[in-house]
């Protein structure tokens, strides 16, 4: 058998240990594959050489440790069930600068919607008013190109949009749910364990595209998230057990085009009921660093477009798309 027939072969046997979900037995596999027994146990050893953890125990067969699969971009394909997200091009890197820099530039281009770029790994990562990221190995770092029919004014709608497809994503796999911090964080245990940043290019004042990005900590090791000096933490850490990285961006992806469908059929409000479900902000004190300004009072609520509505002591209604909360009371 040449290197193709025992690639394709050994890949089959991966797929059927992913469907199992638990044990599959090596008869059964070498029936299923047309070969011998000793054939399935060589493939199984190259799947553990290529870093899959994989157990064998007499009389039950092999069983594969989902959790511990590499994050590559074949683990997240695998059962997406999405219809362009991922579908239409996926652009994968083992570490790249930025996805959302490298998902610019493919929009630039002319790169169609639902267009995906993913790292395991940044090494300049960006947040919102360029901040650094830190990205490391253990996260998950997913951009997607949109061309949403949007005014420039509603953009905040897809930060809105892409925080709650993360939310949920991490719900899924989790079964914890984040809290959301406007305007674009995730938190657990009041740590921040994923962010997003919106890029939108224009044309004539009509928004021609929209980058949102994703970087959600899964493994990323403690030491890493000191060193930078973050208040942060990773979903491994508050499950207290191992989590799979593809796993979490085959859900962001799911959750991220089934809420961007809403907002190409013109039904924001949804976006914005289900952001403020996840937030628990409106009615909340806060004081918020918007440039040089200061802005302090209630939260009114959501305007159409995303903006957020802070009622000052004065009676002044300040309408906010982005900005820094320094502290937030009930």
């Amino acid at each position: 058998m040449d290197d193709r027939g025992r690639n394709g072969t050994r890949r089959r046997v991966l797929e059927r240990l992913f469907e199992a979900d638990g044990w599959c037995s090596g008869e059964e596999l070498s029936r299923e594959l047309g070969g011998s027994r000793a054939a399935v146990g060589k493939h199984v050893r190259a799947l553990r050489a290529a870093g899959y953890v994989i157990e064998a125990v007499t009389r039950r067969g092999y069983r594969l440790d989902r959790t511990t699969a590499p994050f590559e971009a074949a683990e997240v394909l695998r059962g997406l069930a999405t219809e362009v997200f991922g579908k239409v091009g996926l652009h994968w890197h083992e570490s790249t600068d930025s996805t959302n820099r490298d998902a610019v530039a493919l929009a630039v281009g002319g790169a169609c919607e639902g267009t995906v770029v993913m790292a395991a790994q940044q090494l300049a990562g960006r947040g919102r008013t360029g901040r650094p990221w830190v990205s490391p190995q253990g996260g998950v770092y997913v951009s997607l190109v949109l061309r949403p029919r949007l005014s420039p004014q509603a953009a905040p709608l897809v930060t809105l949009m892409t925080a709650v497809a993360a939310a949920e994503a991490v719900e899924a796999v989790t079964g914890l749910m984040p809290e959301v911090k406007w305007p674009n964080d995730l938190l657990m245990a009041g740590l921040k364990v994923c962010g997003n940043l919106t890029e939108v290019g224009l044309v004539a004042d009509m928004v021609d595209w929209v980058v949102t990005g994703v970087g959600v900590n899964v493994s990323t090791p403690a030491e890493a998230l000191v060193d930078a000096g973050v208040a942060a933490t990773s979903l491994q850490t508050e499950c207290g057990r191992p989590v799979a990285r593809a796993d979490v961006a085959r859900a962001f992806l799911e959750r991220a085009e089934h809420w961007y469908g809403a907002l190409r059929e013109g039904d924001t409000g949804a976006v914005i009921t289900r952001w403020k479900e996840l937030s628990d902000i409106v009615g909340r004190h806060l004081r918020v660093r918007h440039g040089d300004e200061l802005v302090e009072g209630r939260v009114a609520d959501m305007t159409p477009e995303g903006w957020l509505c802070i009622l000052a002591g004065n009676g002044t209604l300040h309408r906010l798309h982005a900005g820094d909360v320094i502290d937030s009371r009930v």
